[in-house]
């Protein structure tokens, strides 16, 4: 008999972008198990980025369904997983299917999810959660907006049957935070790709991003993030700039010169520093790729939240990696990675050109070890696929 898994909470798959997203259609595109159905909930507006228009449609050999989302700001996001939930609860009520699965990506809706949970224990059905980071830290929400997100993670995690944490640090919280409701939890990883770049040094596309930027291959630092204040660009930034190397500082990111932009401009004067270069986005992702593997180092400042994807990116494919010391990072990269504090990255930076090739190559061999043994999606995806057909989870 086939196990039906409902995934609420992804804008949908084909993936256009975002780490859900690409979860999603990984767990799918690899799909080994044939006792598994996955029926996955889309956003309109990303199906409509593939030319899918159809309610229902076969992506991955899974069902999609598309729900339309109003456009109603921050609510958004709300308004498309109850829609979603509520979608795929009658939709496995209809389907008369035994003991499905819901698993909900994020925690957006815990005031709204013990009336959900009351129609999922109906049809004899269990609720999972993947409680994502700390969306309560972002500095982005106002501070009503972070209360409802805090309260909306205590909801989620009270009527969850089951919480699958992508980070140890984050099952370690919902442990100690929510003792209360004696949550049952599980740590399975997100993963990343480890293939190498199919682009050559000489390839149009290469020359042209690096002639636009006057960059030089293992001549730059490199970050990828979104553009907010928890990833620490500040502090970055202003630790470079006192740093004395001559190499460049490539920050790949959706700057769209917004008012954050403006403040660090202000706050940092790094549009004085010719080595600061602000690059945008690079969407095709064997070019991002080669970027990476052509880096001199990559600079991580991620503080809030699990395993982050372009983290493990970076560890796949770039030799030397200097990330921000919080528990998050250090779970990851161990001994693969050097770490800095806020006042000390720039110490660091003099520290490692200093160094020697076997140096860099050591880091790199134990940073491309770490994800080969414990990131990649093979598994990953294999112990989702043991977990979902568990007989009594």
């Amino acid at each position: 008999m086939k196990k039906h898994v409902y995934v609420i909470g992804s804008k949908g798959i084909p993936a256009k972008y975002g780490g859900f997203e690409t979860f999603v259609e990984k767990l799918t595109e690899n799909q080994e198990s044939d006792s598994i159905q996955y029926h996955i909930a889309c956003m309109e507006e990303n199906s409509a980025k593939s030319n899918i228009t159809e309610k229902h449609f076969v992506h991955n050999g899974a069902d999609c369904f598309n729900i339309s989302v109003p456009s109603i700001g921050p609510a958004k996001a709300i308004y498309y997983d109850i829609a979603a939930l509520n979608y795929a609860i009658d939709l496995s009520t209809k389907n008369n299917d035994s003991k499905p699965i819901f698993y909900v990506l994020a925690c957006r809706i815990g005031p709204f999810i013990g009336h959900m949970k009351k129609k999922i224990e109906k049809i004899d059905g269990q609720l999972f959660v993947n409680p994502d980071g700390h969306e309560w830290l972002r500095e982005k929400w106002s501070k009503p907006v972070r209360k409802y997100w805090k309260e909306s993670e205590k909801l989620m995690v009270k009527y969850a049957d089951l919480i699958i944490c992508d980070s140890k640090n984050i099952e370690k919280y919902i442990q100690k935070e929510y003792k209360k409701f004696q949550p049952k939890t599980t740590y399975i990883a997100y993963g990343t790709d480890v293939s190498k770049t199919r682009l050559h040094f000489n390839d149009k596309k290469v020359v042209n991003w690096l002639n636009k930027n006057n960059l030089k291959l293992n001549n730059y630092y490199l970050v990828v993030g979104r553009f907010v204040p928890e990833n620490n660009y500040e502090s970055m930034i202003k630790q470079f700039m006192i740093s004395n190397t001559k190499k460049d500082f490539v920050l790949i990111t959706n700057v769209e010169h917004n008012k954050f932009y403006e403040k660090l401009k202000k706050d940092t004067n790094f549009d004085k520093d010719i080595r600061i270069k602000f690059v945008g986005t690079v969407y095709d992702q064997e070019l991002l790729k080669f970027i990476r593997e052509n880096a001199f180092a990559y600079i991580h400042g991620h503080e809030v939240g699990g395993t982050n994807p372009s983290l493990l990116e970076a560890l796949a494919s770039t030799k030397v990696n200097l990330l921000l010391d919080v528990g998050f990072n250090k779970e990851v990269a161990e001994e693969g990675a050097l770490y800095w504090n806020k006042s000390n990255l720039s110490e660091l930076i003099n520290f490692i050109e200093k160094q020697s090739d076997m140096y860099y190559l050591k880091l790199q061999k134990l940073s491309n070890d770490r994800v080969s043994k414990e990131y990649v999606w093979k598994k990953i995806l294999n112990e989702y696929e043991n977990l979902l057909n568990e007989e009594n989870i």
